[in-house]
């Protein structure tokens, strides 16, 4: 049995790609028994308890036009306190920023080893905004808190790079597993197309938040493809301008479960246009449902897409590119089957009990490295065992 303290900047009830991930982890640790604190950023709607888990809500205030955006004001001496009262074995920082590093301090402090998850390219949102020399003061941060974990990990090989390039050490690679249960191509919707695209056009589909970061205003360019329909599931503030700029798209708002599972069964073609994203699990539930990706070859997707096989990798910002490789796929039905074929053997043994299990064995990984930490705290700069320590 194993007690773990996770540390999330965001939660319930928001729901991104941070809290998908750790609510698979918390069912797992319950489902093995094990101990579970988790600490996050108090909201009205924050749950007091999750699996028969206790969740702590932190003090905490909304970030002014994000209210799902919450950062957390509790101070080192505080997380300390909740640590010592709960004694964990290892503490995961979960996407750590804030909160992650008032945690990851307090656990120092008490000898505790720490697993940060690197998952959000946060210094690259903030030139997607318009704030481009905050960018490496935001790596300053990631950096002030990856380098001082005992171990780190990143869902894909372009986010490791991006740690090992800012110096950051004792990298693993940990995935993300995809329920092949809930996203399968049985769950495609013969009627849900038919109201959707009534003179049998081909559906083109993006999931995802409706924000800057998402880019989703490139997908303008398809929406004037010939006999497609462009459909785009989620929401978010860019929402009203996007439906201005695509008027004949059909946005579908926010869709989760069986709904959101039906809606990508029944794609023809699904196409993600950011940029930043260190992983992307929406392009894995497309090919577990069977539907071929069009992805930018930039980051996560890379890892991702296998490009003439069970999809499309476009240049990033080359617009016309996606435009043409979405008229490829809507246009040939005989490619588009072998790619969904193929996309779908692709993620079938991708599963989140494996993940699961993996992430337990970089636990105890921690705490091995934790017994070998220096006193003044693990060496910052040029490293020979960096490439060892990518397993």
């Amino acid at each position: 049995m194993v007690r773990v303290a996770l540390i999330a900047e965001s939660f319930l009830p928001h729901m991104n790609g941070v809290t998908h991930s750790l609510l698979r982890v918390i069912d797992h640790l319950s489902a093995r028994g094990d101990d579970v604190l988790v600490l996050a950023p108090r909201a009205a709607e924050l749950p007091s308890e999750h699996a028969g888990y206790n969740i702590e809500g932190l003090p905490a205030f909304a970030l002014p036009r994000y209210p799902n955006v919450r950062i957390a004001t509790v101070t080192v001496g505080r997380v300390v306190r909740l640590l010592r009262g709960f004694q964990p074995d290892v503490v995961h920082l979960a996407s750590p920023f804030v909160l992650g590093l008032q945690a990851m301090l307090a656990a120092e402090q008490l000898g505790i080893p720490t697993v940060a998850i690197y998952q959000t390219d946060v210094p690259a949102y903030a030139s997607r905004y318009g704030f481009p020399l905050a960018e490496p003061l935001l790596w300053q941060q990631v950096q002030r808190i990856h380098q001082r974990a005992t171990l780190n990990l990143a869902p894909s090989s372009y986010a490791l790079s991006q740690l090992h390039d800012h110096q950051i050490d004792r990298l693993r690679k940990w995935t993300r597993g995809v329920d092949t249960a809930r996203f399968t191509p049985e769950k495609r919707d013969e009627a849900w197309r038919a109201r959707i695209a009534p003179h049998g056009e081909r559906i083109v589909g993006y999931v995802g938040r409706l924000a800057a970061e998402k880019q989703v205003e490139d997908l303008r360019v398809i929406a004037t493809l010939p006999d497609v329909r462009l459909v785009i599931v989620g929401d978010g503030p860019l929402r009203a301008r996007l439906e201005q700029l695509m008027p004949t798209a059909h946005f579908t708002g926010f869709l989760g479960g069986d709904e959101l599972a039906r809606a990508i069964a029944s794609f023809d073609v699904f196409v993600h246009p950011g940029e930043l994203e260190t992983f992307c699990q929406t392009i894995q539930e497309a090919m577990a449902s069977g539907v071929p990706v069009i992805a930018t070859g930039r980051g996560g997707p890379l890892d991702l897409v296998d490009s003439s096989r069970t999809g499309w990798l476009y240049t990033p910002g080359n617009l016309h590119e996606m435009r043409m490789r979405v008229a490829d796929l809507v246009g040939d039905d005989a490619k588009r089957a072998a790619f969904a074929l193929a996309a779908r053997e692709t993620v079938r043994d991708r599963s989140w009990t494996a993940v699961c299990d993996a992430l337990l064995a970089h636990y105890a990984d921690a705490i091995r490295l934790n017994r070998l930490r220096p006193a003044a705290g693990w060496p910052v700069g040029p490293r020979a065992s960096v490439t060892a320590s990518r397993g």
